[in-house]
Order: C-alpha cells, then structure tokens, then sequence
C-alpha cells in the first residue's frame, strides 16, 4: 500500500540514458513538458551533482515525488539514485528501442532522445516497467561468487577440449580414464608420462603411489600402465614434441583454475549457510532460503544462482514473473486464419529473451529433481511417455518446479517428500 501511494505521488519524471563516461538525464513534468536536459560524467562528484540537480529543476521535491527510469537494474548510478530516495525504475534496451518508435518514426536516434523516451515512459508507461528495490549486501555478494563460478566453470571447460584435442592429436589412451581431464590425479599421470615412448618406462609402483596419493580407487595401477602402453599412433615428425609445449602451457592453467573453483565452492557454502541460520531464530529471507534448499534437486549452485538472479521476484512470490525470466514461460503467437470457416491457429515457440543463468540452473534442478526425487522422475517419464523432446520435459520440470517453489514460499512450509512420493 505504501508502494501504491508513492506511486500515485509522482509528479516528476527523469529519464537517464547510462554511459560509462557521461549521463544524459531529461526531466519531464506531469504535463509532459521537457523542463530540463543536462549530461554528467560517470564519477563520484558527477553522481552526487546529478542528484542535486534533480532536486534543484523538480523545484526541491521530495525525491519520493520523482521516477527515474534506467536501462540498468543495478550498478553505482542505480545504487546512488536509490540511495537518495528516488523512485528507480528498470527499461529493458529492446522496450526502449519500441518505445522510441513512437517519437521518431524516420528511426533517428541521440542520446537526449533516448533520455526524453525513457521520462516518456515514466509518465506513460509506468505499468511496463521494473521496480527496482535496494538488494541486501548479501544478495550481492552472493551474485559475484555464482557468476565467478559459472565463469570459472566455461574457462575449465574450453581448456579442458584444447587438452583433449592435442591428446588426441598422439596419445588417445590417456582419454581412456574418464571425460573429466582436469583432474588433478590425471595431470599429474600425463607429467610423469608425457609421451608414448615414456610411457612404456613408466614402473607400476609409481603409478601405484601417485593414485593412493590422491585416493583413486576406480582405477589401478596394472590397468593405467597397460592402457598406456598400448601400441602408439604414428604420428608426423615433430606433431609428438609441438603438442607436449601446447600441453605444459594448460596444465598450469587447469590446475589455478580447479584451485579457484574450489575457493569459490567454499565461499558459497559458508555464505548460503550465514544466510539460513539457526531455524528458530530465522528471519523471513532466512526462512525462504531454507524452503529452497530443502527442495528436491536443489544444490549450492541452482540456490545460489535463483537467489542472485531472482532474490526481488522470490520475495513477492512472483511465479509468472519468475516463469518469463528463467525462460521456461512458452511464446504463442495467435494471428490469421488458416484453412476456410477455421480460426486463428496459435504457434507456440520456446522463449528466448531470458536470463541465461537463470534458464541454465532451472536447467540443472530439473535434470536433478528428475534423477532423484521419485515424484519428479515419474512426471518426466510421463512426459517423455507423450513424446515430448528432452528439452521440453526439462522445461516443463523447471516450470513446475518453480511453481511448487513459489507456493512453498507463499504458505512458509517445507517439501514434503512422503507426501508427494505416495502421489509418485
């Protein structure tokens, strides 16, 4: 209600098109008269002058009174213009870009005049747009480390297929072990025998030691010396030495890599455990945190990202919102007539404007959900039962899954296993 009543109060309306060395900000009235322009550069004083200027044209209103829109939802200009007291809100670039359409059809664009659409759209368009709300320190830092991980997980990725593929290049049977070749017991079998010819020296006692060292039991050292042994490719002259230089150049990256994932695991464990507490004394973010970790299929990564990405939409519960975001929401497209005395056919398509990390971790809980929980395996067998394709089950997962979330939340109550297992 208090939201509601702000709302109503505006009587000024800024638009800021966003720059990473200057702003421009236009200023509309209530009449939509453009009272004021101006551009400030992207520091701490510029900032702070920004915000006195606001108050200053809107002829020192109270900053609850005055709507800035943003094509950004977080960032130091955001954080200082809700800081202030100002009613911040989020334009997606692609609705900016329709909305500019209605003030030049000819297609011209400026930077004052994306300012003076983005105002337009505070007085006009309010209901399209995103509130944006101040987020927690925690919310925060926790968005970091998710990113860091997703980010340091790629890297790992794209140099684990350029080990694989000089591996293949002259000495297939080091893939023989697994597809996981950043393993730390695996870089260090390749250092002791680099090459085929060293291979066939390799003694099993040093085999035998380096994998009790690392507590390798699925393999033993007899099978890793004869998988290594065996009879070599014939490679061009120089292929063998060029791909051992390539090889001693990823191994030092794979190995600070898998260090870094392992520090970030660590810091996401210890802050989604601050951030659920003891449960007697939990607060109401405390206790949604909770309510999602105890979810079927839910780990640190799916947690840590759907609270990083999602934290305002869990905390109004938003399913439908929360459905688009992530990308599992379907697009139909209703228009025309097909065939005689026949009506609109509706096309329904995947939809792809979404939060990428958001669709990846809905991903990884349904895969995860589906492999465990016996509920959620009997879903996607009946779903596959139908003929649906892998993706659109994984979807469809994704969607129920965020929809038992969100009443979870809304009722303050657990996954109840028992329950929905009889249900299975």
């Amino acid at each position: 209600m208090e939201e509601q009543g702000a709302e109503e109060n505006l009587t000024w309306f800024v638009g800021i098109d966003w720059a990473t060395e200057a702003h421009e900000v236009c200023v509309v009235d209530n009449a939509g008269k453009k009272v004021a322009a101006k551009s400030f550069p992207h520091s701490g004083e510029g900032l702070a002058a920004l915000c006195d200027w606001l108050l200053k044209v809107t002829l020192h209103a109270h900053p609850c009174a005055i709507a800035v829109v943003i094509e950004l939802v977080r960032g130091a200009l955001v954080s200082t213009l809700l800081e202030r007291g100002f009613q911040v809100y989020s334009c997606n670039p692609k609705q900016s870009d329709r909305l500019r359409d209605r003030h030049s059809m000819a297609g011209a664009k400026s930077d004052a005049l994306d300012a003076f659409v983005l105002a337009e759209a505070a007085r006009k368009d309010r209901v399209l747009l995103r509130k944006i709300q101040p987020e927690s320190a925690e919310v925060a830092v926790l968005r970091e480390l998710s990113r860091a991980h997703a980010d340091l997980t790629g890297d790992a990725l794209r140099l684990e297929n350029r080990l694989r593929e000089q591996l293949l290049r002259y000495y297939p049977q080091m893939l023989a072990f697994g597809s996981d070749l950043d393993e730390l017991w695996r870089l260090e079998l390749w250092e002791l025998a680099p090459t085929p010819d060293r291979a066939s020296k390799l003694k099993v006692t040093t085999v035998k030691s380096m994998l009790r060292r690392h507590r390798i039991r699925r393999v033993t050292a007899d099978g890793v010396v004869k998988t290594l042994q065996e009879l070599k490719l014939f490679v061009a002259p120089g292929v063998t030495e060029a791909a051992v230089l390539r090889i001693r150049t990823l191994i030092p990256q794979l190995r600070a890599l898998r260090e870094q994932l392992r520090l970030v695991d660590k810091q996401i464990t210890e802050m989604l455990d601050s951030m659920t507490g003891e449960e007697d004394e939990q607060s109401s973010e405390q206790r949604d945190v909770t309510i999602l970790m105890k979810l079927p299929g839910v780990g640190k990564i799916v947690a840590s990202t759907l609270i990083a990405e999602a934290s305002e939409l869990l905390r109004t519960r938003d399913y439908h919102q929360m459905r688009a975001i992530a990308g599992v929401a379907p697009i139909t497209r209703q228009t025309g007539k097909q065939g005689r005395n026949k009506g609109p056919t509706p096309f329904v398509s995947m939809r792809r404007a979404c939060n990428g990390r958001l669709r990846t971790a809905l991903w990884y809980w349904a895969m995860a959900a589906a492999a465990n929980d016996p509920y959620w395996k009997a879903a996607s067998n009946q779903l596959r039962e139908r003929g649906k394709s892998l993706a659109h089950t994984r979807r469809v997962i994704g969607d129920r899954l965020l929809r038992t979330l969100c009443a979870c939340l809304r009722a303050g109550t657990h996954w109840d296993p028992l329950r929905h297992s009889r249900v299975a």
